[in-house]
């Protein structure tokens, strides 16, 4: 879970960074500039992007957002060779009962469009615009992140443009200037901190998550149209395992494998 790691490791570098100098941790908490700064970035994130697409992000967040994007390109080529395999011997009829056990639903849906003869061209428009389309709703979620990036800091400034007002009401006590005007700071340190240690990678790590997705998808698209065009099995492996840097790669009789294609066909 890299973003969780990197998130936590950075905050506590900073603060331990900052007890070596001589601050402490009492020192920069401070509730109501931190009520201000992330009360505010979230009323205007609800604002631009609604709540329910908010409240998704969230828990976006506390679950699978945090984890790595897995990579799952290798067994997909695995599997898509052994279709393929199949296919040669037995006609893509016999894909059908194979497309049942696939857990992918975008897999499962290009063998049951070519197992149901549909034109090749057809084929790819449809799985085209299904990528497509999950890649907005993606890069629609990654824009909440995005857009909290660039609240909290100008929020964080305003809290403290209105803190040190309340200080400049108050010049008639100069023995409690320092502390007050310690606590305003607060605030832009608060957006700031937010913005560069949560939004912007928080944003980033999604985005990963997307680039990993797709290229997975694009994968299968090559494979299936490939398969439907009744392309040589060793051929399909050559093209696919092109999509992987070199360092996971199999062997170039890995496509023409038997018993790499048996299990995967299974």
């Amino acid at each position: 879970m890299s973003a969780l790691v990197g998130i936590l490791g950075a905050t506590i570098l900073i603060l331990v960074g900052m007890i070596l100098k001589g601050g402490t941790i009492g020192g920069i908490i401070n509730i109501p500039a931190f009520v201000m700064v992330i009360g505010g970035t979230m009323g205007c994130l609800i604002a631009s992007s609604g709540i329910s697409s908010v409240a998704h992000s969230i828990k976006l967040c506390l679950g699978p957002g945090m984890k790595d994007p897995p990579e799952e390109r290798a067994e997909t080529i695995r599997l898509l060779v052994g279709f393929a395999e199949k296919a040669r011997r037995e006609g893509l009829l016999a894909l059908e009962e194979d497309a049942k056990d696939v857990d992918d639903p975008f897999l499962k849906k290009g063998v049951r469009l070519i197992v149901d003869g549909t034109d090749p061209e057809l084929v790819k428009d449809v799985l085209e615009t299904e990528m497509e389309e999950s890649e907005a709703r993606h890069e629609a979620g990654q824009s909440i992140f995005k857009n909290g990036g660039g609240f909290a800091p100008t929020i964080g400034i305003l809290a403290t443009v209105l803190s040190l007002v309340s200080v400049l009401q108050h010049l008639d006590q100069p023995e409690t200037l320092g502390p007050k005007i310690s606590a305003a700071f607060l605030a832009t340190f608060y957006g700031v901190a937010v913005a560069n240690i949560f939004y912007y990678p928080m944003g980033n790590h999604l985005k990963r998550h997307t680039t990993a997705e797709v290229s997975k998808r694009i994968l299968i698209i090559e494979g299936i149209l490939s398969i439907q065009s009744g392309d040589n099995p060793r051929v399909l492996a050559d093209k696919l395992w092109s999509f992987l840097p070199p360092d996971q790669r199999e062997g170039d009789d890995a496509g023409d494998s038997e018993p790499a294609g048996e299990r995967a066909a299974a």
